[in-house]
Parts: structure tokens; C-alpha cells; sequence
């Protein structure tokens, strides 16, 4: 038996220098160590693709109750109407009017309830640590919801022109007016419901505004008093019910069809920024 004890070879091991090279002296040793670098953001278009995939398959539970609700009204507003307006400029109107109302209802009425629900709820912190710009969450969420009124936009213009006697050779135009009214109307839904203090306020504003494309879209201009008409050119859903209605002429005014559909575009650009300026300020609060 060896008569080596323990207690020897303890400071023998705690003498040993570890393995490996020795730690370098200087300056660098004493730095503190640096936080790995963050993920780029994400482009604006791949952000708008993502967001408008997850708000379309949000939206699509209510896919069909929306889409009966807002053709079942605007289809209803016609029938009322055909018992006032026998035919002329007057049915053009009622039945473009009727038509972008389905947008209306959608873009501007429903899409000011939801940012004032998200508001309201906290679900904007969710979308502000996201690494997305701000704008593809306004444009995702409303090219989402506008995307479901296209059918209901043509079931109720077909309705209108076989109520009212119409032609239907124009009715490729609303592939050109329902995107351009309804980022006009979105981008202004979105605003009223981010700049709103309050769920309610936001839900009473959406309900506002589509009862002004209501007043203001489908009642013919001839019949209102020039204030009204003044008013009336100040709503962005305006120029895309002129354009749909100058179709409806036996020989249509094209240039004034695409110019009337020029200044929707504008619009609906200026829409777009104010509601992404609006919801930068609603997201750092």
C-alpha cells in the first residue's frame, strides 16, 4: 500500500495550469462582450405579402356573412330607389353608387372598427416588435379586407343594371374601381380608427363615413344643393363612382373615366400615408 496521502497531491493539482493557450493580456480582456447584431427588416413587400396572408385567413371566417350583409343592403338601397328613379343620369348613379357602397361598407366601416378594436386591445405592441415598416401592416390589413368586396361589388352591380335597365358591356371597369375606391376608403378607415381615442369613437366613425358614401354616392348629384355637391367631391369614393357611372353612356367619355379614376389613385395614396402616419403615433404610445 503506498503511503502517499491526499493532502499531497490537492495543491500538486491546484498548481496545474488548465489546457489550452493562456488567456491574452491587455486591453481586450477587460471588454465587455458585444450583443450579436439584430435581423435586417424585412423588405416592404415580403412584410405586405406576410401580413395580408394572415389577415386573409383571419377574415376569411366571416368571408360570407360580410359578403351578404354588405350586398344585401346595397342591393335593398336599389330596389328603394327604383321606386323614385325611373332611368337617365339618375340610374347610373343609383346603381355606381350602390355598387362602391359595398366597398364602403367593407373598406372604411369595417376596416375602422378593427385598428380601433387593435388599438384598444394592445394588438398594435404585437405588430410594433415585428421587424416590418409600418406600411405593410396598413396596406396587409386593408388590400385584405378589400379583397372580399369584388364579388359582392358585381353581384350588385349585374342586380342593378337588370333593375334599372342598364348595359352591362362596362362592367370590366370595376376591376379598376374596386382597387382604387377601396385603398381610397381602407386608408381612411384605417386613420379614423387609429386616431380615434377610444374603441367606440372608432367604431361611431366608421359608421359616419359610410353613412356619408351612403348619402353622398347614391343619391343623384342633380337632386342636391351645391353644398352637398361640394361635400360630396371631398369623399374618395366620389371619383370612382363617376367613373363606373359615366360606363353607362351609350358612348362613354373614356378620358374622363381614367381621369376620374387618376385622381382616386391619388387619393387613395394620400389615404395610405396619412393611415401610416397614424399608426406610427398610435404604435409608440
Amino acid at each position: 500500500m503506498s503511503d502517499r496521502s491526499t493532502g499531497a497531491v490537492v495543491p500538486a493539482l491546484a498548481t496545474e495550469a488548465p489546457p489550452g493557450p493562456a488567456p491574452a493580456a491587455g486591453p481586450d480582456r477587460d471588454r465587455a462582450p458585444q450583443p450579436a447584431p439584430l435581423a435586417p427588416r424585412a423588405g416592404l413587400l415580403p412584410a405586405l405579402a406576410a401580413v395580408y396572408r394572415a389577415q386573409l385567413s383571419r377574415a376569411r371566417v366571416a368571408r360570407i356573412p360580410l359578403l351578404f350583409v354588405a350586398t344585401f343592403q346595397s342591393v335593398g338601397i336599389m330596389i328603394l330607389m327604383r321606386g323614385v328613379v325611373d332611368g337617365g343620369s339618375e340610374a347610373r348613379a343609383v346603381v355606381a353608387g350602390s355598387s362602391v357602397l359595398v366597398v364602403a361598407f367593407v373598406a372604411l366601416n369595417l376596416l375602422a372598427q378593427y385598428f380601433g378594436q387593435l388599438r384598444a386591445g394592445g394588438g398594435l405592441d404585437h405588430y410594433a416588435t415585428l421587424p416590418v415598416p409600418p406600411a405593410s401592416v396598413v396596406l396587409g390589413a386593408a388590400a385584405a379586407y378589400a379583397s372580399f368586396t369584388l364579388p359582392g361589388t358585381l353581384v350588385t352591380a349585374v342586380f342593378g343594371c337588370v333593375l334599372f335597365g342598364l348595359p352591362m358591356g362596362g362592367l370590366w371597369i370595376l376591376a379598376a374601381v374596386v382597387p382604387l375606391a377601396g385603398a381610397a376608403l381602407a386608408g381612411l378607415g384605417a386613420a379614423l380608427g387609429l386616431l380615434a381615442p377610444r374603441q367606440e369613437l372608432a367604431t361611431l366613425a366608421g359608421q359616419l363615413g359610410m353613412s356619408a358614401a351612403l348619402l353622398l354616392g347614391v343619391l343623384p348629384p342633380e337632386r342636391m344643393p351645391g353644398v352637398v355637391v361640394w361635400a360630396r367631391d371631398l369623399l374618395p369614393s366620389t371619383y370612382g363612382v363617376e367613373a363606373f357611372a359615366r360606363t353607362f353612356a351609350p358612348h362613354p367619355d373614356w378620358t374622363a373615366v381614367f381621369l376620374d379614376l387618376g385622381v382616386c389613385a391619388a387619393v387613395g395614396v394620400l389615404s395610405l400615408a396619412a393611415a401610416t402616419w397614424a399608426y406610427r403615433r398610435a404604435a409608440v404610445r
